[in-house]
């Protein structure tokens, strides 16, 4: 599962990688966590361009009667959301990336679970397969998203056995298209992503908490710590 992520990188840097013309202002996360807002890449209509959306994290399905559900919509798995009722209107329709630059799996060790930063090694951006859903009961839409997850590649398997669907740079443009309803090719495309050549460093416990959303939390812990 992904339950913690990072976004360090700037709204340039951000802006240059995913080819957006415009990107709202957002400070720095080092911890972002469920039912908080996050930005996520989208084409909201076909033939329109992608944006950069502030989104709450937590998928509220739009026949939901309380959002509330959200809660435990943090994740999808790749292999079965097309098909379950929650997800499937968005699989079909409301797909989006997750904009981010690292994620946290935690390891059964001696004393305890301890977080690993999972992230790329030049430390750039990159994108989660990601769906999102409007949700307008109460009067005034909420709009939330969940990330899909897969089986963890090999050289991370030992920390989680799942891990995000890191969707590669190609897969960007058919995974936004909102005319692309085609579900055996999107299916194609969360199969094609396998999670290879990320980089992973054991930090601090201090991420366990939300309120700690500081640099701190990505410092390195040595194997012989044990906070």
């Amino acid at each position: 599962m992904c339950g913690r992520y990072t976004l360090t990188s700037s709204p340039e840097t951000v802006a240059t990688v995913f080819d957006l013309d415009v990107v709202p202002d957002y400070l720095p996360r080092y911890n972002v966590c469920p039912t908080q807002e996050a930005p996520v890449v989208r084409v909201l209509e076909p033939g329109a361009g992608r944006r950069l959306d502030l989104v709450r994290w937590g998928l509220v399905p739009f026949w939901a009667d309380d959002p509330s559900i959200g809660n435990r919509m943090i994740n999808a798995r790749a292999e079965t959301a097309a098909d379950k009722p929650a997800f499937r209107d968005a699989f079909r329709r409301r797909r989006c990336l997750v904009v981010s630059d690292g994620f946290y799996e935690w390891k059964k060790e001696a004393g305890g679970k301890q977080p690993y930063w999972i992230h790329r090694p030049d430390g750039r951006p990159f994108a989660y397969a990601g769906l999102w859903s409007r949700w307008d009961k109460a009067g005034e839409p909420l709009d939330t998203f969940t990330i899909l997850t897969r089986d963890a590649h090999p050289d991370l398997a030992a920390v989680h056995d799942r891990m995000p669907v890191v969707l590669e740079r190609d897969a960007w443009a058919p995974w936004l298209d909102p005319s692309l309803g085609d579900q055996e090719a999107q299916r194609d495309l969360l199969r094609r992503s396998t999670g290879a050549g990320l980089a992973m460093r054991r930090v601090s416990r201090r991420v366990n908490s939300p309120a700690n959303d500081v640099p701190e939390v990505l410092e390195e812990v040595p194997e012989e710590v044990r906070e």
